[in-house]
Order: structure tokens, then sequence, then C-alpha cells
């Protein structure tokens, strides 16, 4: 899914962003050039750094579970 317009950002490029460090919403814009012309899509960014810490949140969460 295209993510930002104006840059032809897609999804895929904002999980390879995270993956390759980005951790917050500033760095993967910088890393992907999304939300650096209009910002249209800083809320879609947002939405998928925020869904991508649920995840890694609740990996952790079960990875710590006492056994």
């Amino acid at each position: 899914m295209i993510v930002c317009q104006c840059k032809v950002v897609n999804d895929r490029q904002i999980d390879d962003a995270i993956a390759d460090g980005a951790r917050s919403v500033s760095a993967v814009c910088r890393a992907t050039g999304a939300a650096r012309d209009c910002g249209a899509c800083i809320f879609t960014v947002k939405a998928l750094v925020c869904a991508h810490h649920a995840k890694e949140h609740d990996r952790l969460e079960v990875e710590g579970a006492a056994s």
C-alpha cells in the first residue's frame, strides 16, 4: 500500500526502515522521505510505527513470561 503519495513510499519501505533501526516517526520519515512534503501521510506513518512497537512489546511480554 502506498503510504506517501509525494515520495511514493509504501508500507514495506516503512517496515524496512523500522527493521533497519528507525524507532521513531521522525526517524522513519528521515529514512524513507515520507511526510517530508505535504505531511498528509504522517498519521499513517505513525500508525505503522505504533503497530510495530505494539507487536514488539507483545513479543517481549511472551518471551519474558515465567515458565
